[in-house]
């Protein structure tokens, strides 16, 4: 096997970042042809995360990925937490009908969490906006949001949905940390609650499940073990499922994209629109959607 450092430019700052690294892995597949995984977990996860995302890239380096059902799949924009203005037009620049808007501010230490909401608002409205009737919008507050904050943060981020002509939130992405807080909101609210770090942060889906604490299951392949994993995730729980990448490069998004592929339609378009936010790539051509769907791609490896 091969393994190639790389390191990547984002377009925008993203969870804190504006550079993403980590190794490429070069082995040979079943037919024999070049097989290609990506190992870049975040510097803040452990040696029970990092094995995950280290069984992913060796799957996909043995070209191990599961067979497709799909030749394509719908796929959501990703917008950071941007100001109004090129919130919307990064939206719109997407030709995604659905948009991930990052919300919450920095988790545990954001200094005026009301200034944070009415900025959060403002983004929400203007994305809403570009996306016009028929958009959807969903939220991601990546575990920001104190328990006695959220409800009337739903609340606000809802009406400004329908400020910007969209019929409220689609749904919330782990807007508490805790399971215990995302099972108690799910009870207080009407707008449907995913799980993400929940469980890509412990690999324990069945937590989640037992507590009933999410009606949408947000599955990224690299942290939780491959492709093959989240496969055996969905058929195990029988939720909705949006598969998401970790803001890896095309290489690390293309693990992601065969999870999606090998799945019966779902109804929630994917969060695999993250090769837009590369400013560099590992590849020759990146890995992004078209008209709001995301294909398969050749991977032509140049880092």
């Amino acid at each position: 096997m091969e393994f190639r450092p790389f390191s990547v430019r984002l377009t925008t700052r993203f969870r804190g970042l504006t550079e993403r690294s980590g190794v490429l892995i070069r082995g040979v597949g079943p037919d024999g042809a070049d097989a290609w995984g990506e190992f870049s977990p975040f510097a803040d996860y452990g040696p029970e995360q990092r094995g995950r995302w280290w069984a992913a890239a060796m799957e996909a380096a043995h070209g191990l990925l599961p067979a497709p059902l799909q030749s394509d799949v719908e796929c959501a924009a990703i917008i950071p937490e941007l100001d109004p203005v090129p919130a919307a037009a990064l939206a719109s620049a997407y030709g995604c009908r659905t948009a991930k808007v990052k919300v919450g501010g920095p988790r545990g230490r954001d200094p005026d969490p009301a200034a944070t909401l009415r900025a959060d608002c403002a983004r929400v409205e203007a994305v809403a906006a570009a996306l016009g009737s028929g958009g959807h919008i969903r939220v991601d507050v990546n575990g920001a949001w104190p328990l006695s904050a959220a409800v009337a943060s739903i609340a606000a981020l809802e009406s400004a949905a329908r400020a910007g002509g969209i019929d409220g939130i689609e749904y919330v992405e782990q807007p508490c940390a805790s399971i215990g807080d995302l099972a108690a909101l799910r009870r207080r609210v009407d707008v449907r609650i995913a799980a993400d770090e929940s469980i890509r942060l412990t690999g324990d889906v069945d937590a989640v499940v037992r507590a009933e604490a999410a009606d949408i299951l947000v599955l990224k392949p690299s942290p939780l073990g491959g492709a093959r994993a989240v496969v055996e995730m969905v058929e195990r729980y029988g939720l909705p499922v949006v598969v998401s990448s970790a803001m890896e490069s095309s290489v690390g998004l293309a693990t992601a994209l065969a999870a999606a592929l090998a799945l019966s339609e779902q109804p929630f378009a994917h969060g695999l629109g993250t090769g837009t936010l590369l400013a560099t790539d590992t590849v020759a051509h990146t890995l992004a959607p078209v008209a709001g769907r995301l294909a398969p791609i050749p991977l032509r490896v140049t880092a």
